[in-house]
């Protein structure tokens, strides 16, 4: 097996998706205009890793109200500070910022729905 994608229920998958292709430069590789908004997220290299969606059918969780702990997806940052820096201007929130022994950097953020976003800059890159 491979891994396809993570999905995520939430408020409003149309504008949550605009957020993310503006503000990571991520790709939507399909959608969906109709109810319930589907969203398939792409990284640079064109591999899907999340799906956004706003189904009625399920509840809605509360991600704001959760341990980053709990749930949280990463990407990689260059320069970790920087991004959280421009992060938080377009809405994101500061959670945590974790230097690590090893030189690494991890920034917890949230971002405009409250959904936990970690920025890793990793001395040692997987």
């Amino acid at each position: 097996m491979k891994f396809e994608h993570f999905a995520l229920n939430v408020p409003d998958a149309r504008a949550m998706s605009r957020w993310y292709v503006e503000q990571l430069g991520v790709q939507i590789a399909r959608r969906r205009d109709d109810a319930p908004y589907t969203h398939f997220l792409a990284d640079e290299t064109g591999r899907v890793f999340m799906e956004l969606y706003t189904n009625p059918k399920a509840a809605i969780p509360d991600y704001a109200a959760q341990h980053p702990l709990v749930l949280h997806f990463a990407v990689v940052a260059a320069d970790a500070r920087a991004e959280c820096q421009r992060l938080e201007k377009a809405g994101a929130r500061l959670f945590l910022e974790e230097p690590l022994p090893d030189g690494s950097r991890l920034i917890m953020m949230r971002d405009p729905w409250g959904v936990p976003l970690q920025l890793c800059q990793r001395a040692q890159p997987f």
